[in-house]
């Protein structure tokens, strides 16, 4: 039997050892036992995952690619196609802020551009510990310039996302990158291996020892050698990605090849594997044959590399010519280095040797499949009970305290480093409820968002799936969107611990019932588990990314308020709930309570009126009432407010103060309109069985809200708005500790 340090090394049990040796009918070799490291990990295998994951609705009429493929894709009709999913690079990121970062967006790019679209836009999803600690601010620094040098060097746009800033982070940021691209239905590829005899190529950039073992870090616990996990993270080349990029969309172009996939996770092994899994049929690789920038490397570091931007294309022999002409053109290699094969094995030689003789099977759809005890946590029930702290005597400095923090404040530092107009689509730039992007030569448009909240989450996983959905898809009502497929990013700690398996159970859950209720299909994604370091998971931290149509590009809404003496109307109901609220944290440090209930229905037919209006030209704006709640949700109205108008609100009711300007009650929208609408706007919200109130007037230069008659805040719009906009550029330029 194998040294148990070598199979830990590997990740692999023993009792996964001994599955493999059934499998395969003898023990591995080193260079065989390396390639089910990487393909059994909970990375590649989503052996822990898979038995939930089945839970999401995947189909749909308009679902051309779902699960299953580099990224999914949905018909929007005119023949073309939006082609997108969403990744993880944590581990990388925390390890090496800028390269973790950077090769990130790199590989979320090549799963888009492998299936034939071009990509249109990035996003990105953050989570970060709190900035007064140097180390999270190198890290944040890091990892936004890590996104920026690479999409801005490629020229594909990073158009918005989310910052979230919380103690769990500390020691795990987590970076998610959705990538959005456009195709013709009828150019879609996928990553197959047809055709016995058929030539594998090898194109991109040459293969070295970075990467190696990465797919088994992402896979694995953090403990205190993080300095030492370093070679396990990739270098990225941007502007050889770029080159990449456009040769392999001019050989798709003309349909010179038979299937493509991008050597991501588990490089060369992987699409080796998965492409001939999916096929059905076997390939045959000679390592000689294999580009490489290193001298000496052994089957085992080549097979295990995850060198960055190369890809693995399979073509037939009469067009290997034609497809090395256009790679040569564009600089970069298109080595045959093997060809497609009858049998079903993945067979690999070194100087003549066989150094790999495997089943494709047992490597990519024999893997273990757990159902993990899950339990529900023994201290939820203390965390959800909640006594409300007594009612601050000063609510404008409350307010301002909200405004400031850094989960609230002003993201300009990030996203001013993107080059969000690069591509000339972006229509609705970062800032807003959701990006949204023209498809030029057509009426209709694209919006994107991507949303979560894992304190909502953590307090309560299912509630915390559904509002993460159904957020998302109210971000998209809020600009006349409409939407049409959800991709999704699932980070979670170590699975083998109970209580993190029932939060992803119910996580789970809790977006299926919300992707029914909208009628959207799951078209991909990722899990990201053991995102722990030493012992402490991160938050259970659901990130959507949800693609929607807009019919009439020319109607879209913005969120800023537009006109002096338009009227503010709040469609929704405010309840009292200040569970899991930004207010709660920022204020007074506590992460506990119930979060806010979410009716689905009730929360479509707020989307629906909105759409309406929109449709019918009744609104100026809309804003999604989400962290910070009313109070925020107004002032971002007026900073937005191209004019930076400010507005007077009457909240009424006998909940408390704090609850009607702090509370994150769900499935509320603010809007302004002109006070001629307001009429039509009314009636429609009430055919629409929607609660919507007059709740004060746009105008002047002062921020004012009272409630139930009493003034609680009267500021400057002005004071407001800079102790939102430098709330973070301040916490940046600490000193270091």
């Amino acid at each position: 039997m194998i040294d148990p340090k070598i199979l830990a090394d590997h990740n692999i049990t023993i009792e996964e050892y001994k599955r493999i040796i059934r499998l395969i009918g003898r023990e591995p070799n080193l260079t065989e036992l390396g390639i089910f490291s990487l393909m059994w990990s909970e990375h590649c295998s989503y052996k822990s995952s898979k038995a939930h994951l089945r839970k999401l609705p995947t189909k749909a009429e308009n679902v051309i690619q779902g699960p299953g493929e580099n990224a999914g894709v949905i018909d929007i009709g005119d023949g073309l196609a939006v082609v997108f999913k969403i990744e993880s690079h944590n581990h990388p990121s925390f390890i090496e802020p800028f390269q973790g970062a950077a090769t990130g967006v790199g590989g979320i790019l090549r799963d888009i551009f492998t299936m034939g679209a071009r990509p249109i836009a990035i996003l990105d999803s953050l989570r970060f510990g709190p900035l007064e600690k140097s180390r999270n601010r190198a890290i944040t620094e890091g990892v936004v310039a890590g996104i920026s040098s690479y999409g801005n060097s490629i020229g594909v746009p990073t158009v918005g996302g989310e910052v979230y800033f919380q103690e769990r982070y500390s020691k795990n940021p987590l970076v998610n990158v959705l990538c959005l691209g456009m195709a013709q239905t009828n150019k879609i590829f996928f990553a197959k291996a047809e055709g016995a005899g058929n030539p594998v190529l090898y194109v991109g950039s040459k293969t070295g020892r970075d990467g190696i073992h990465g797919a088994t870090m992402a896979s694995a616990e953090f403990g205190e050698e993080t300095e030492q996990k370093r070679p396990n993270v990739q270098v990225g080349d941007p502007f050889k990605e770029k080159l990449l990029l456009e040769a392999c969309l001019e050989v798709m172009d003309k349909n010179l090849i038979i299937g493509i996939q991008d050597m991501g996770a588990a490089g060369l092994t992987c699409s080796a594997s998965e492409m001939a899994a999916r096929s059905g049929t076997g390939i045959a690789i000679d390592l000689d044959l294999v580009p490489q920038r290193e001298e000496g490397m052994t089957p085992y570091e080549i097979m295990l590399s995850e060198s960055q931007e190369r890809m693995l294309i399979v073509a037939k022999k009469e067009n290997v010519a034609e497809v090395q002409r256009i790679f040569a053109k564009w600089d970069l290699d298109a080595v045959k280095i093997g060809e497609v094969t009858r049998g079903g094995k993945l067979q690999v030689t070194s100087r003549g040797q066989v150094v790999v003789d495997l089943p494709v099977e047992a490597i990519v759809n024999l893997c273990p499949s757990y159902r993990r005890p899950a339990r529900k946590p023994a201290t939820l029930k203390s965390l959800q009970a909640l006594k409300l702290p007594p009612l601050p005597s000063d609510l404008e400095k409350v307010f301002l305290q909200v405004l400031s923090s850094p989960t609230i404040a002003d993201k300009e530092w990030v996203y001013r480093q993107y080059d969000h107009m690069v591509q000339i689509n972006t229509v609705l730039l970062p800032g807003a409820d959701a990006t949204v992007l023209r498809i030029k030569g057509k009426k209709k448009g694209l919006a994107v968002v991507v949303d979560g909240n894992s304190l909502y989450t953590y307090l309560d996983p299912r509630t915390g799936g559904r509002i993460a959905v159904a957020e998302a898809c109210r971000n998209l009502a809020c600009v006349g969107a409409r939407p049409i497929g959800v991709t999704n990013c699932l980070n979670f700690g170590n699975p083998e611990k109970a209580d993190v398996m029932w939060q992803f159970k119910e996580v789970i859950e809790g977006i299926a019932e919300a992707c029914r209720a909208f009628s959207i299909p799951v078209t991909g994604g990722n899990v990201s588990f053991y995102n722990d370091t030493e012992g402490v998971s991160v938050c259970p931290t659901p990130v959507l990314g949800v693609v929607g149509l807009v019919e009439d590009i020319s109607q879209m809404v913005s969120p800023g308020f537009k006109s002096e003496g338009d009227i503010v109307v709040l469609l929704g109901e405010t309840k009292e709930e200040l569970g899991g609220s930004e207010y709660l944290r920022s204020v007074f440090n506590l992460e506990r309570g119930k979060p806010p209930a979410i009716d689905l229905e009730k929360e479509k037919r707020v989307h629906e009126m909105c759409l309406e209006a929109i449709s019918l030209g009744l609104i100026r704006s809309a804003h999604d009432i989400s962290e910070g709640g009313l109070a925020v949700c107004a002032a971002e109205s007026c900073f937005l407010s191209p004019a930076r108008i400010g507005c007077v609100l009457d909240l009424e009711g006998s909940l408390r103060a704090d609850a009607l300007l702090f509370g994150e009650t769900q499935s509320r929208i603010l809007v302004s309109l002109p006070s001629s609408n307001l009429a039509s706007f009314l009636a429609l919200a009430k055919e629409n069985r929607v609660e919507a109130a007059p709740v004060g007037k746009c105008g002047g230069r002062r921020f004012v809200i009272r409630c139930a008659g009493r003034e609680v805040i009267n500021l400057p719009v002005e004071t407001c708005w800079r102790t939102w906009k430098e709330a973070i550029p301040r916490l940046l330029s600490l000193p270091q500790d």
